[in-house]
C-alpha cells in the first residue's frame, strides 16, 4: 500500500546518502523501504500518542540495526553522516504525522549504530 500522506510521498528519504558513492544504492533502497514501511504502519495503526509512535519507530530502528551487516558486506557502514541522515528522516516522519513534540533520540532509542 503506498503512503497516503502527501508530504511523505514527496519526500526524498536518505537524499544525502544516495548522493554519496560510499553508500551502495541497493542497500539504501532497503533502508528507504524500512522508512516507507514505518509510514505505512503509522497510517494503518494510527498511533494515538507518543508512546504508541515510539513502539513503531523502535521496531523500524531494529530493522536498521539488522541492516548494518548488509552495509558492511557492501563495503559501507552506518557512520556519522548516515546516522544523522537516518535520524533526520525519522524525525521528519514523526512531524509529518503530527508528532511535532517527538524527541529524535527517543524515536531511534534502540539503535546500535
Amino acid at each position: 500500500m503506498p503512503v497516503g500522506n502527501p508530504r511523505v510521498a514527496e519526500h526524498a528519504f536518505l537524499r544525502a546518502l544516495y548522493g554519496d558513492g560510499y553508500y551502495p544504492g541497493h542497500v539504501l533502497d532497503r533502508a528507504r523501504a524500512v522508512l516507507l514501511a514505518l509510514c505505512e504502519r503509522i497510517e494503518t495503526e494510527r498511533p494515538a500518542d507518543l508512546a504508541a509512535l515510539y513502539r513503531l519507530t523502535h521496531a523500524a530502528t531494529e530493522e536498521f540495526n539488522a541492516l548494518q551487516d548488509v552495509f558492511e558486506a557492501a563495503g559501507s557502514e552506518i557512520e556519522t553522516v548516515a546516522r544523522e541522515e537516518i535520524a533526520e528522516d525519522f524525525w521528519f516522519v514523526a512531524r509529518a504525522y503530527g508528532f511535532e513534540e517527538a524527541d529524535v533520540e527517543e524515536l531511534i532509542a534502540p539503535r546500535d549504530w
